[in-house]
């Protein structure tokens, strides 16, 4: 792994994944261009951090492959002035992409550890307009809204109201909701006061948010 060229890596990674994958958002490509996602990656990982697959970071938790990241980013469709929620920290690497695009970005995490490290590795890469918080914020996190933008990096059996109701106007909401083998990525946005609209992304499975609202199941 020390011989490893990490940028031939991150090259092949965008030309082969995340361009194929419709990411075709030059500001985007230029983002994971210039941020080291093997560093984000539990060290045992490095190696694998440019591959099409999820990447392990304990507790039950891991990155999603790196075209999902990216495609998540575009489709925000992020600007300097917007003030972003991640709900799930994780490696920190998503905070990270979303951080060079914001003005700042407020990412919640359920586990010590996980967020602890995290915050290391955002500040070791000069990343500033990150806060990373312990908390619950799988029924949304109203400390710091509206938001502009909000992603949930796991998915959802059903999207709970505050979420939504945590947009600004015009705000957009990222979440992957269902249970596994169908889910489906979404993207909500904020077009009234009590208006949304709703477009659907792709399928695909990502790892359950922990203590995601669960929806009434009928028992007989």
């Amino acid at each position: 792994m020390a011989d490893m060229n990490f940028e031939q890596a991150r090259h092949n990674m965008v030309e082969q994944q995340i361009r194929t994958w419709a990411v075709l958002d030059q500001q985007v490509l230029d983002v994971v261009m210039r941020t080291p996602r093997e560093e984000f990656a539990p060290p045992q990982y490095r190696s694998l951090a440019f591959t099409d697959m999820e990447i392990p970071l304990g507790y039950g938790q891991a990155m999603m492959p790196p075209r999902v990241e990216a495609r998540i980013v575009q489709t925000l469709a992020v600007r300097p002035e917007d003030t972003v929620l991640e709900i799930g920290t994780g490696s920190g690497y998503l905070a990270a992409l979303l951080a060079r695009l914001a003005r700042h970005v407020y990412s919640v995490e359920i586990y010590p550890e996980l967020k602890n490290t995290a915050e290391r590795r955002l500040a070791a890469h000069g990343i500033d307009n990150v806060t990373v918080e312990l908390g619950d914020a799988a029924n949304g996190w109203p400390q710091h809204g509206d938001y502009d933008v909000i992603a949930v990096t796991g998915s959802m059996p059903v999207l709970p109201p505050a979420l939504q109701q945590s947009l600004k106007p015009g705000g957009r909401l990222f979440v992957v909701v269902g249970d596994a083998p169908a889910m489906e990525a979404l993207l909500i946005t904020r077009v009234g006061a009590n208006e949304f609209s709703c477009e659907s992304l792709f399928e695909t499975v990502v790892t359950p948010l922990v203590n995601a609202p669960q929806p009434q199941r009928f028992a007989l």
